[in-house]
């Protein structure tokens, strides 16, 4: 398969999950997809097949410079292995997310943005979590 091909299949592996997440964190499904990380194990595998890919075809692991690390991010593997390594991370603060708002109660219609944000922005939608949650308990 091609770094494009998974690239595709990874992107509609995350969808369901952050659908279910949005739309019916309490259901069963979503609760049993969360509880078991199945979905960011399966990214974690994928992801570390890339980085074997990149090192195998001669790829430096470099994050010492902002320069090395485009570099790297130039080697089709590498760029692949980022895009999972996104994926799977944003994809776990999402359940953090939703396993925080267990305790403090923000309802669905708040939750939604925090998600779709994490889903899209990564740290923008968890920093909108953290000043709504923040607001809720000092209002408490």
């Amino acid at each position: 398969m091609t770094p494009t091909t998974v690239f595709s299949l990874a992107n509609l592996l995350v969808m369901p999950m952050w659908i279910l997440m949005i739309l019916f964190p309490k259901w069963k499904v979503t609760r049993f997809l969360m509880d078991y990380k199945l979905v960011p194990i399966l990214l974690s595998f994928l992801y570390g097949i890339y980085v074997f890919l990149t090192l195998q075809g001669g790829g430096v692991l470099d994050f010492g410079s902002l320069s090395a690390v485009m570099r790297l991010f130039t080697l089709e593997n590498a760029a692949m292995a980022g895009w999972v390594h996104y994926l799977a991370f944003d994809l776990l603060v999402g359940f953090w997310i939703l396993e925080q708002n267990r305790s403090v109660g923000l309802h669905q219609l708040l939750m939604a943005p925090c998600l779709i944000g994490t889903f899209m922005l990564g740290p923008l939608g968890f920093l909108l979590f953290i000043l709504l949650r923040t607001l809720k308990v000092k209002r408490s």
